[in-house]
């Protein structure tokens, strides 16, 4: 199927500015999710980033609604009594109805105000919401299915939290519910059956039945008109659950879903096109100072050699200097997330560096939550080992540096050869002598509870990347998440990311994907893929994407083989760039920073909610839809300077002069590139929405944002 552009793409189309905006003053939003406080996945990440931006625009009618999960709440969520008298009337009622219901606030940036449900308390009720739930819906819920009845309680909590919430207010109310996912979607589906005053959205992050199909190693993507959906979720034992999200897209008044991929799936597997896609964005934090990410990068990179050096020990027979690290990270779905390829693509790569006699050495990490049982101890006793050799080193230094003292106070120059005793050189030959190992270095950092079995383990097996001296290519496998209080790698995730040269995220099924974006707005060069929502999105706004450090791998309209040889085409091009090529192309991927700052993508979900205030409340909101201009949009022109990729670059003689260089360095011009690229950002498009009352109208919202110019450096 092809991804036609229509009014609910992302088109960020440079319409002139955002003239009208809602006033909000007698308008309530709530957001509701599994995730509000805690975290699962991403929505996790796009309810906490997206906290702020919304408080801004709705101050103390913004309410987030999620579960109670007393672990997260202690470290979490301040809880306070509610300031609104509306809501603390609401609450009162509810918990003296048989429920418990919490109010505090969320300790993020915006700190948003959050309502948090006990479902737990009210499981008594279980059964007859069930029974509620077949007789009007005909849906059933089977026993076993914890989740899902997780959902059911939690759906019914919530539809009375709206309900009991519009019957406390004196005066009709505007509110707004933002339903994310299907274990929130049976609130939305209540409010419209219970016929509520409230204006009902519904996002789908990923549909259901498009992750078990992905995950099911099916062809997806070119077969989305034939499946058959009942029998394909009936066959997975899934039925109950897509019913429940299918309704909650068909109930809302407005649907929407992340990407445009995930629009078109969506218009396949639950039978709504969606009204408007919301991409995912991030806080985007520039730095006052231009060379201050590049300063990271170097800090975050020496701490992950450190790493190296203790991982390889005994077998630590490459340049550091001249040793690029990659990453892969997210979910532990093995095809899904493109682990298989890139498994793949890293032998190919590991044969290409040895036939063409490289002195570059790749480590690419695995970062994905496996079942361990404890740390492999080959692993830990490899940073113990350089911790010792470390120690020993600072031990001969001060023995040294003390003798050299006492030499130059008596006015003499010393004597080299009777500056190390015996003693320092038996230290020494006693440290080396430790650093002998007879195995190769670990590939999992953990012991695995299912070794024999694990996806990753077994195509290492197969591909033969064990770590030996030959390969030019190591793998470590780290299955779990990143910690700064971890015994092994101390490094919390950004860290990790910031202190890598490449993110490597060649998936299958990805309906946004936060893993480039970050590195994106860290600076961090990535590989997506024409099947993710991000690369899609990037491939949309930006003329030459590989050239900002946004490698698009095409898995659509290619076989696995063909994807997989691409894949090591760019990976074997990224590790053929010198230094230099590699900052100017870190600063090139900073710049798009400003393509993913909610600043801009936020106005997406100020429109879906306009949009939903207008339908549900008609005799008081008014929207006018319009199409995009053609000629106008947010698109990032090709980088007329030094191209990044040697291919294009390399020079035809063996030896090249150091005029050539200099002209090289004319011919990037970062503050010029920079404006350039600043002059591209415009005002996403929006629908123009108008206020039938004339005390409703508010401010306009120009969003002017500049890009902090970031210069070179040369480390």
């Amino acid at each position: 199927m092809p991804l036609a552009r229509s009014l609910s793409a992302t088109s960020l189309s440079g319409l002139e500015e955002w003239d009208e905006d809602f006033d909000l003053e007698d308008a309530v939003l709530f957001e509701i999710a599994w995730e509000v406080a805690n975290k699962v996945g991403g929505i996790y990440t796009v309810i906490q980033t997206k906290a702020r931006l919304t408080s801004e625009e709705w101050g103390e009618n913004y309410f987030l609604v999620g579960p109670y999960v007393e672990s997260n709440v202690r470290t979490q969520v301040e809880l306070i009594e509610p300031t609104n008298p509306v809501m603390k009337r609401t609450i009162d009622k509810m918990n003296s109805s048989g429920c418990k219901i919490y109010f505090g606030r969320w300790l993020i940036e915006g700190s948003p105000y959050v309502v948090l449900i006990d479902v737990g308390f009210t499981a008594w009720s279980l059964d007859r919401w069930k029974s509620e739930l077949w007789e009007l819906c005909d849906i059933g819920v089977p026993w076993f299915d914890r989740e899902a009845n997780d959902a059911v309680l939690f759906g019914f909590l919530t539809a009375w939290l709206l309900g009991e919430y519009t019957a406390q207010c004196e005066d009709p109310p505007h509110v707004v519910a933002h339903f994310h996912e299907w274990l929130a979607g049976l609130g939305l589906v209540l409010c419209r059956q219970r016929q509520l005053s409230v204006a009902t959205i519904f996002t789908t992050h990923a549909t259901l039945l498009g992750r078990y199909l992905c995950a099911g190693n099916v062809d997806f993507y070119n077969n989305l008109a034939e499946f058959n959906v009942d029998k394909e979720a009936g066959d997975r034992q899934i039925y109950h659950r897509y019913c429940l999200e299918r309704a909650a897209a068909h109930c809302a008044h407005v649907f929407t879903t992340v990407s445009q991929i995930t629009a078109i799936e969506a218009e396949h597997l639950l039978k709504r096109k969606p009204d408007i896609v919301t991409p995912n964005g991030l806080n985007v934090k520039k730095f006052s100072a231009v060379h201050e990410f590049q300063n990271l990068h170097a800090q975050s990179k020496n701490r992950i050699q450190e790493f190296v050096r203790g991982h390889f020990y005994g077998h630590l027979d490459f340049n550091l200097d001249k040793c690029l690290f990659l990453f892969i990270a997210g979910r532990y779905e093995f095809s899904n997330k493109g682990a298989d390829i890139f498994l793949e693509a890293l032998a190919r790569l590991n044969y290409l560096l040895r036939v063409n006699h490289s002195d570059v050495t790749v480590i690419a990490f695995f970062i994905m939550p496996a079942r361990t049982n404890n740390f492999n101890v080959e692993t830990l006793k490899g940073q113990a080992v350089r911790k010792q050799l470390w120690d020993t080193a600072q031990t001969v230094k001060e023995r040294f540096g003390k003798k050299l003292y006492e030499s130059l106070l008596v006015g003499q120059l010393p004597d080299i050869s009777k500056m190390l005793d015996k003693e320092d050189f038996t230290i020494m030959k006693r440290a080396i002598f430790a650093t002998q190992r007879q195995c190769q270095p670990p590939i999992c950092t953990h012991n695995m509870l299912e070794d024999s079995s694990d996806p990753i383990l077994n195509c290492v097996r197969r591909i033969g990347l064990f770590n030996s001296s030959a390969d030019r290519v190591k793998i470590i496998f780290h299955p779990e998440f990143l910690s700064s209080t971890s015994p092994l790698l101390p490094m919390d995730y950004e860290e990790f990311v910031r202190g890598c040269h490449l993110g490597v995220f060649p998936s299958y099924y990805e309906p946004w994907g936060y893993t480039p974006a970050e590195c994106t707005v860290m600076g961090i060069p990535s590989i997506s893929t024409n099947l993710s929502g991000f690369g899609c999105f990037m491939e949309e706004h930006i003329a030459d994407p590989s050239a900002y450090g946004i490698y698009i791998l095409d898995r659509r309209f290619r076989g696995v083989d063909e994807s997989c040889n691409q894949l090591t085409s760019f990976l074997f091009q990224f590790c053929k760039q010198s230094r230099r090529q590699r900052i100017i192309q870190r600063n090139r991927t900073e710049r798009l920073s400003d393509l993913l700052d909610w600043r801009y993508l936020g106005r997406y979900y100020t429109a879906a909610r306009h949009m939903a205030l207008a339908k549900a409340f008609p005799d008081t909101y008014l929207y006018e839809p319009q199409e995009p201009t053609s000629t106008t949009g947010f698109r990032y022109p090709r980088p007329a300077s030094v191209p990044p990729s040697p291919a294009l670059s390399r020079h035809s003689s063996p030896h090249h002069s150091e005029a050539e260089d200099n002209d090289e360095e004319e011919r990037y011009d970062e503050d010029l590139e920079a404006e350039k690229d600043r002059v591209n950002i415009r005002q996403p498009y929006t629908t123009p929405f108008k206020n039938k009352s004339p005390a409703i109208y508010g401010g306009n919202s120009n969003g002017d944002v500049s890009s902090q110019p970031v210069r070179t450096s040369e480390f």
